[in-house]
């Protein structure tokens, strides 16, 4: 038998660079092993730049505009040659940061070997631990991919959440509490309740912290201050660090503490898990007939039995919320912990942060054309609140409360008299008004009542809505 291992090109091991690749490719410039490269050069030259920029150590030039502009340009062409170069010289040096310093340094050379001298070049990397450029290279990364990928597509579809909730604020719903008919709602108020909730969860997101720090092997500048005793360091270190759109964290070991990462990956988990309950509320929904799904008469809902559309959007996406949570509440727990001043498990821990938002990123798509394809069923809905007179046993009771509060005699136990009435059996319209009728109610609460029917006993919800803005 021959090995798919063997083929080229070669076949991807997972679902994300195999089956889902379209979908998830744009976290692939933010999180993969290349773009970490990449964003290392950026850091490497950005802190070259600054050292001289600031003439940080005495009687080192200046980088001229143009040497400014060609080594930023690294960054900006970095593709397969540069991927190439680095690898061939990790093999030498079996250490990926060291790769990427001496690509800069050779660039570095290269661009006017009579100026670029031994002492120029020797700035590259200065007093930097590989941490250093490691934590300030995953911020970028990651701020890069909740920000310009993973947001976009969050925020549009609860837009569309918030969009069929407004369509369908005003039609009625018979609400389920634990399974059993409960006072009515509207479909609108129930998918509002998701995405304000979601909404609150992208706040959160948006106000993350993205934490960063260089402050050399142990966190306490000794390199630093040994090889250039009268600079600013920590001034040094804070601009340099706010300059790249981060914020400055002042107290590390040699690693920065990760502590934004876990609060962000609890956000990001917490979004997900909002979304998994609209999955099952809305598979529920469909399940109850209260949605159909429109799909074009080519597609195979069953192998075996023509009549079926099933609802594969949806569990498509809790399978994937619950891979990305796994994933999440993992590099939240792990990613905190660290023996002394430095251990390497956050180094492999973090090269899955990637898979992480890649498997979140399916179900945003998976759920977006779930949505797609509902038709709301108003039959439905009106059919099951119609053989469900017993939720306005609710009404009855509390106003008979409200009379019997006001001193009105005859509405001694009114919670008693309607489970009487309702507890176990099904009643009807008119089997509800005759009960209405014999218990002496003032006229205008009478009437009231009387009007009352499952599909109109939705109270404000309708107007619930409007919270969504």
């Amino acid at each position: 038998m021959a090995s798919l291992a063997d083929l080229t090109p070669p076949i991807a091991l997972g679902a994300l660079d195999g089956r889902y690749r379209s979908t998830v490719a744009p976290l692939v410039d933010h999180l993969s092993e290349p773009a970490l490269n990449r964003a290392r050069v950026h850091v490497e030259v950005e802190w070259l730049i600054h050292l001289t920029d600031h003439a940080v150590v005495p009687g080192v030039r200046r980088l001229t505009d143009a040497e400014k502009v060609s080594l930023r340009g690294i960054r900006e062409a970095f593709g397969a040659a540069e991927i190439d170069e680095l690898a061939e010289t990790e093999r030498v040096t079996q250490h990926d940061v060291k790769a990427v310093e001496y690509l800069v340094k050779a660039r570095l050379r290269a661009l006017a070997p009579d100026k670029a001298d031994v002492g120029l070049t020797e700035l590259v990397h200065f007093a930097c631990t590989s941490e250093d450029i490691n934590n300030l290279a995953y911020a970028l990364m990651i701020q890069g991919a909740v920000r310009e990928v993973w947001t976009p597509r969050a925020d549009a579809l609860v837009a569309e959440v918030e969009t069929i909730a407004r369509d369908l604020r005003d039609l009625p719903l018979l609400a389920h509490t634990h399974g059993q008919p409960a006072t009515p709602t509207t479909m609108g108020k129930e998918l509002a309740v998701l995405a304000w909730r979601l909404r609150r969860q992208l706040a959160r997101i948006a106000r993350a912290d993205y934490l960063g720090k260089l402050n050399g092997a142990t966190g306490t500048y000794g390199a630093h201050v040994a090889a250039v005793p009268e600079a600013d360091w920590q001034h040094i270190s804070r601009t340099f660090v706010e300059g790249l759109g981060l914020t400055w964290n002042p107290l590390t070991t040699q690693i920065e503490s990760h502590d934004w990462q876990a609060e962000l990956y609890a956000d990001l988990a917490r979004f997900n898990r909002v979304l998994h309950n609209l999955c099952t509320d809305v598979w529920s929904y469909i399940s109850l007939g209260y949605f159909a799904q429109v799909r074009g008469q080519g597609t195979v809902g069953s192998s075996t039995m023509p009549h079926k559309v099933n609802p594969i959007r949806f569990e498509n996406a809790e399978a994937n919320l619950e891979v990305s949570n796994a994933l999440l509440d993992v590099l939240a727990a792990t990613l905190v912990q660290s023996r002394l001043q430095r251990d390497l498990t956050d180094s492999s821990m973090q090269r899955n942060i990637g898979v992480a938002l890649g498997h979140s990123l399916l179900a945003l798509d998976n759920v977006r054309r779930g949505l797609a394809g509902l038709d709301a069923t108003p039959a439905a809905m009106a059919a099951d609140l119609d053989a469900n007179w017993e939720v306005l046993g609710e009404a009855v009771q509390s106003a008979m409360r409200a009379l019997a509060a006001r001193g009105v005699p005859g509405m001694d136990e009114p919670y008693e008299r309607l489970k009487e009435l309702t507890r176990g059996r099904r009643i009807g319209a008119a089997d509800l008004a005759e009960f209405i009728r014999g218990l002496s109610l003032p006229g205008d609460v009478e009437a009231r009542l009387l009007a009352l029917t499952p599909a109109s006993y939705v109270g404000l919800a309708p107007h619930l809505v409007d919270h969504l803005g």
